[in-house]
This record gives structure tokens, C-alpha cells and sequence, in this order.
């Protein structure tokens, strides 16, 4: 066949294949539109899912009669222009589009209507465009000073065939409302409303630019919990920024879904990016829970290429292993710096829990809620509980001192003496009874000394043990619920992490050196990073084009599948650019190891020993969750109790 020119409406066609691939994408161009022409406010109305009706309008600085008919040609655009020598740079994109391809694609698969006035302009004018087709520039009425109106009628009613691949009205709708939340978390200081078939889904007014206006809009798109469960993040590394917020580690979700990224002002959709935030958050969360976040990257426009597709939803760094490493050393840094903070959702759901089956379940004194609930009599719940009231004095003998059977029982087992009972958090024991009692390591814990009450400590004082399981404390306005041995478990795993890294990794020679085949560009790259599997205790050396042979392996690990092992290493190298594999293996066997050698569930623990290990939580970062991302304590505020109660 010979070759042919193909025709500029056949060209446009193509093109919206790639730009608008459905109803979200034409909203996401026009939107940028909007950015880029410097807008306060952009109000969306869309119908039908989008194919339907779709009308983008905003308040920016409008186009005049002339430029309307330029602006639905193809290629055609006001955010590139020559530099000095007459050469056009593609590198230095300042603006949210540049390819001037989203009006001309979507007038060729749409009826498009532009109504326009540009800034400082009395007249305001319009242009039509129907499957390609071209009308004249009319005047047209405006309400706005200045800005412009698209509507977007019958979307790809020029090409049916892509009308059948299109989901069902309610799909394409979550897709609009999930594009228009993320360009509103790129653009806080931008007011973004959006209605769907006549109802209101978003009212998001603009917020002052900043990380506090940052939040505000992200709390209000991603909810409260996140902006009380959020950690600041601001680091700068070799002229590339990351600011942002990232969720606690308590604060975690069952989908990657809830992770926004964002370069330079645009939303993007990276695995670079998302596996630097796995690789952040892998010593906290089990595999199967992802964090949440929102990150921004801001560096300079010649550091990223963003012409990797037409959509503009993909970029391409000259540096990725700059950008990597300031993620994930950001995060850590950060999450470090929270401490033993624990997600306030976890109050919330223990709360809702009581709540929930407080209704739900039947009440022992006859009956259930809601309805009549016959209780005990005003003489007390002992006289009740025995069908009568009780003199005093006639009562048993734990009646009258108030104990209840059980409570003052000694453990069958036999527990260390206080000196000793609680080593294995460090001997804080020792130093919390020294500051409760005085004298020295041999003082008694019982002692006459004044009385320590360590109340205004972040985790309280410790009050009780429940089930040999949960230390409840008390603090100033609530208390605190700990799960010992997922506290405990996380001390010890933090400790055992600190050792391996001020001493290295040991290693086992293995008896027979195990020979690994790999394509050789996975080959190319195990052995490229030998050096750092060197020091987390994987020893191994290239073994011509296509292998590597391994000489030693973690001690940790044990009998290990060192070709499994590195295989992984080669996925996560291509994948992440680091080798993850290795490090949350050497993470999940020191895990197990600090399981196994924390204070178990069925301990019975001492007062000195439940402050001592609340003291060591305190003192240890990440102590608020457990190795899992479980919470390790819950705190209950006293307003939240008294509501429980009624009191409030």
C-alpha cells in the first residue's frame, strides 16, 4: 500500500486515544487550562457520568477573538515560546500543560463550546467545534469579568467504538470526583467545586498557600483523621524538596489507593515514588496494609522530564536514586520523630466498638436497649447482687473492703523478685524504683520514700494489669490501655535493629558456593549493588554474563534459598532500585526473634515494671505500633468516657 498523509480530523482522533481516554482526562486537561491561565476559583459540572455533559469554568485570564480559533489547532500553545537563539526548550515546563493537543483532541471525538473574555476585555466571544468541524467566532454573553467556559456535549460520539469500552455512569463518575480531589490537594490556594447530575460533591474553598493551607485542604478532602493523624514532612536534599504529610503507621489503610504524589504541581502516578514510600514504611506495616500520604517533590525543570505521555500523568527523573533516598529518609526521619504517637482512630473505633454493643446486647438486669432496664436497687450493686440489702457489718469480709474475689490473689507461678523481674526491658525497672523509693540497687521496693506518681507522663501512670495481658494508666485527662506484649515486642525489635546496625550482619559461609542464573541485565544489577548486600550479610561476586555466585549468606536467616533470596533482590533492584528483599527478611526474622523474647501475654507484672515499660515506650521511636502496624496502647480521653456514662 502506499503511504498517505493522513487527515487532520484523523489525526486529532488519534490523538485522543492517548489524551482523553475518558471523560476524568478531558476533565484533567481542561482543568490544567485553568491552572495554567492562572485561576482562583474552577467550578466542574458534569452529567451522566461525563459522557453526557461536562462544563469547566473559571476565572482566569480568559482568551481574546483572535486566540479562540488558535486554540483548538493542534500543537497549538501559549506555554512554550523560543528562548534566545530561536530554539524551544522542553525541558523547562513551568506550566501544567505544554503539547497543546487536549482542546483540538477533544473537539474531535465531542462537541466542544469555548465562551471566553479575556482580561481587561469588554466583549466576550465563543467558538463551537463538532467532531472536528470548525464554526466561527461569535460574540457571546459572559457573567464572569474575565475567564473562560468550556462544555464538552456528547463525548466520543464521534468514535462509538471507544463508547463501548467506557464503564457504567456511576465508575466514570468516581473517576471525575478522584481526579478533581487530587488537582485540588496539588492546588490548595485554587477553589474547587464540583456537582455530579445535580448534586453538590465537592465545595473546597481556596486556602492560604502554605503547609497549614496545605493541610486544611487535605483534611478536607481526605478527612479529619488524617489531619490528626498526619506528620509533617519538609527535607531538602542536593536542590530537591519534599514536603507533605504522611499518615502514622497506626493510620493505615488495605489498598495503596489513599497515597497521593505529586512533582512539581502535578499529580503523577510513579513506582519509583510508590515504591520509596513502601520502602519507607516497610519496617512498620505488615505487607498486606499501605500507608497513607500525600508527598510533593518540588526540583528544578530540568531535573524531571515530564514528556514520557501524552497524558502527562508519568514522569521520568535524571537523578532517581536522589529522589528515592530523600523519600525515604524523610519518612524515617520523620516517623522518628513521632515518637511513641499512636493513631487517634484507635480511641475512636474502641469507642464506637463499646458504643455498638452496648445497643446490641441484651442487659443483665432483664431486658436490653433500648426499653425498660430494671437495675440495681439505690442501697448499691452488693445488695442487689445478693437479692437485698445488707448491714455492714453482716456483710463477708471482701464485701467490706471493697475487693472482689480474684484481685488480691498471688500468681500461682513463681515471679522473679522486682530486682529482676523486668531486665529484659533494659533494668528501667531498677531506675524507676530508685526514683520512686530511693537508695540504691539494693533499696527495697518498699521502702517509706515520698510518693512517685508519674501521672504527667505522656503514657500515665501505671494503675492495674488486666487479664495478665493490658496495663491500664492513668494520665491527666484519660488513660491509656498498652498491650504488653506488642509494646514490649516493639522495644526489643528496635533494640535487636540497633545492635545489627551499629555491628553489622553476621554471616555464615555457605559449604558450597551457590551459583545463581539471572538474565544478564538482572545479573548486571545484583552485582552492581554487592557492596550493600555485602553489608546486610549477602556476600556474592559476578559469575560471568547471566550469574552470580553466592559465598554467604545473613546468619540471621539461617538455612536460607539463597537463589530465591536473590532472585527477589533482582525483582525489587528492577522494580524499586533497592534491594528490599534482604532487609525486610533480616526485619521479619529479628521481629520473630523479638516476639519470642518479649514479656508474653499472662505475665503478671509488678507497678514498678508496667512504669518501667511504659517509661521505655516513651523513650523508644515507633513504640506506638507494633511490628504489624498494630497499635501497641489505646487512649481514651476522659470527655470520651464521661460521654460513654452520660455525663456529658
Amino acid at each position: 500500500m502506499p503511504i498517505r498523509r493522513l487527515p487532520p480530523e484523523t489525526v486529532n482522533r488519534i490523538a485522543a486515544g492517548e489524551v482523553v481516554e475518558r471523560p476524568a482526562s478531558a476533565i484533567k486537561e481542561l482543568v490544567d487550562n485553568s491552572i495554567d491561565a492562572g485561576a482562583t476559583r474552577i467550578e466542574v459540572e458534569a452529567h451522566g457520568g461525563g459522557l453526557t455533559r461536562i462544563l469547566v469554568a473559571d476565572d482566569g485570564c480568559g482568551l481574546s477573538a483572535e486566540e479562540l480559533p488558535v486554540a483548538i489547532e493542534r500543537h497549538a500553545t501559549s506555554k512554550l515560546a523560543p528562548d534566545e537563539d530561536g530554539l524551544w526548550d522542553l525541558l523547562r515546563i513551568h506550566t501544567m500543560g505544554f503539547r497543546g493537543e487536549a482542546l483540538p483532541s477533544i473537539g474531535s471525538v465531542a462537541r466542544l463550546s469555548i465562551s471566553s473574555r479575556a482580561k481587561g476585555s469588554r466583549d466576550a466571544w465563543s467558538i463551537l467545534v463538532e467532531g472536528g468541524s470548525v464554526g466561527e467566532v461569535a460574540p457571546a454573553a459572559f457573567a464572569g469579568d474575565h475567564g473562560a467556559r468550556i462544555e464538552v456535549r456528547d463525548l466520543f460520539y464521534a468514535t462509538p467504538a471507544r463508547l463501548k469500552f467506557m464503564k457504567s455512569e456511576r465508575a466514570e463518575a468516581l473517576a471525575i470526583t478522584e481526579e478533581l480531589k487530587r488537582q485540588a490537594m496539588a492546588h490548595e490556594s485554587v477553589g474547587f467545586s464540583l456537582d455530579i447530575d445535580g448534586r453538590r460533591i465537592l465545595r473546597l474553598p481556596p486556602e492560604h498557600p502554605g503547609p497549614q493551607g496545605r493541610l486544611a485542604r487535605l483534611a478536607a478532602v481526605l478527612g479529619r483523621d488524617f489531619q490528626d493523624n498526619a506528620i509533617e514532612i519538609d527535607q531538602t536534599r542536593d536542590g530537591v524538596r519534599l514536603t507533605g504529610f504522611a499518615g502514622l503507621p497506626t493510620y493505615n489503610r488495605g489498598n495503596a489507593a489513599h497515597q497521593y504524589l505529586f512533582v512539581n504541581g502535578r499529580p503523577v502516578r510513579d513506582r519509583l515514588l510508590q515504591g520509596a514510600l513502601r520502602a519507607a514504611y516497610a519496617d512498620f506495616l505488615a505487607r498486606d496494609r499501605h500507608p497513607t500520604a500525600a508527598l510533593y517533590v518540588t526540583l528544578e525543570p530540568t531535573e524531571v522530564d515530564i514528556n514520557v505521555h501524552p497524558a502527562k500523568a508519568e514522569v521520568r527523573f535524571r537523578d532517581p536514586a536522589l529522589v528515592r533516598g530523600l523519600i525515604v529518609g524523610a519518612l524515617r526521619h520523620a516517623l522518628a520523630g513521632a515518637g511513641h504517637r499512636a493513631s487517634t482512630t484507635t480511641a475512636a473505633s474502641a469507642l464506637e466498638s463499646i458504643r455498638a454493643q452496648a445497643m446490641a446486647a441484651p442487659s443483665s438486669f432483664g431486658g436490653g436497649y433500648p426499653g425498660y432496664q430494671p437495675g440495681p436497687s439505690p442501697a448499691g450493686f452488693s445488695a442487689w447482687r445478693d437479692g437485698g440489702w445488707t448491714p455492714p457489718t453482716q456483710r463477708p469480709l471482701s464485701m467490706q473492703t471493697g475487693d472482689l474475689p480474684g484481685l488480691s490473689d498471688v500468681s500461682a507461678r513463681h515471679e522473679a523478685a522486682p530486682e529482676q523481674a523486668y531486665d529484659t526491658v533494659g533494668g528501667m525497672a531498677q531506675a524507676v524504683r530508685e526514683a520512686a523509693f530511693g537508695g540504691g540497687p539494693g533499696a527495697s521496693a518498699y521502702a517509706p520514700a515520698p510518693a512517685f506518681d508519674p501521672i504527667d507522663h505522656p503514657l500515665g501512670a501505671a494503675r492495674a494489669q488486666v487479664h495478665e495481658t493490658y496495663i491500664v494508666s492513668q494520665t491527666r485527662d484519660g488513660v491509656v490501655i498498652v498491650d504488653q506484649h506488642a509494646a514490649h515486642e516493639r522495644l526489643v525489635y528496635e533494640r535487636m535493629k540497633g545492635e545489627m546496625a551499629a555491628g553489622g550482619v553476621a554471616r555464615q559461609t555457605l559449604l558450597l558456593p551457590e551459583v545463581v542464573e539471572l538474565d544478564p541485565a538482572e545479573a548486571e544489577r545484583v552485582v552492581a549493588r554487592a557492596e550493600e548486600l555485602a553489608s546486610l550479610g549477602l556476600v556474592l561476586e559476578s559469575f560471568g554474563p547471566g550469574a552470580v555466585l553466592v559465598r554467604e549468606t545473613p546468619a540471621l536467616l539461617g538455612k536460607t534459598d539463597a537463589a530465591g533470596l536473590v532472585r527477589d533482590i533482582a525483582d525489587d533492584l528492577a522494580e524499586n532500585g533497592q534491594a528490599l528483599a534482604l532487609k525486610e527478611r533480616l526485619e521479619e526474622v529479628c521481629s520473630t526473634m523479638a516476639c519470642h523474647g518479649s514479656v508474653r501475654a499472662g505475665r503478671r507484672l509488678n507497678a514498678v515494671e508496667m512504669n518501667a515499660l511504659l517509661r521505655e515506650m516513651e523513650a523508644t521511636p515507633h513504640s506506638g505500633q507494633c511490628n504489624h502496624g498494630r497499635p501497641t496502647y489505646v487512649e481514651l480521653k476522659l470527655a470520651d468516657i464521661e460521654k460513654l456514662f452520660g455525663r456529658r
